[in-house]
């Protein structure tokens, strides 16, 4: 069997993307998780006011990225915040294998391509790709 690949992709113009998209109105923020663990790669925006963090003493099941540190754009952020992310993406991780394996369960041969849950304040959008999970926040418009 012929494993994925991602498809070659500019990266530069990838991190121009995840800007317009932190740009959007009702964006309030954006994580991507590794695919294979969960651990957070990127995060852009106030992940604390989404879901502030339980306890900043707590630790997370999930493993911090390769390197030890969170992208530049993560560093400026408070403990808070990092906290706050990584509590947010181990529920996702948790949310994301669970919906696959009912996916798989319903038919083995389909695959989970988006997932949206929308609650009364905001909406998470879930793209699964092959090497990440790209995790949109924004508000919920009014009815």
């Amino acid at each position: 069997m012929a494993e994925k690949t991602m498809p070659s992709i500019n990266t530069e113009s990838f991190e121009q993307s995840l800007y317009r998209l932190s740009k959007k109105p009702g964006v309030k923020a954006w994580l991507m998780l590794d695919r294979t663990n969960g651990a957070v790669l990127k995060t852009n925006g106030q992940i604390a006011a989404v879901r502030p963090a339980r306890s900043a003493n707590s630790k997370t099941s999930l493993p911090s990225p390769t390197g030890g540190s969170f992208s530049t754009d993560v560093t400026a952020n408070t403990d808070n915040e990092t906290h706050a992310a990584q509590e947010l993406a181990s529920m996702i991780w948790s949310f994301i294998s669970t919906a696959g394996s009912l996916v798989d369960e319903i038919d083995s041969e389909d695959e989970l391509k988006l997932l949206r849950l929308r609650t009364k304040k905001h909406e998470l959008v879930i793209v699964p790709e092959v090497k990440y999970l790209l995790v949109v926040v924004h508000d919920t418009p009014p009815v």
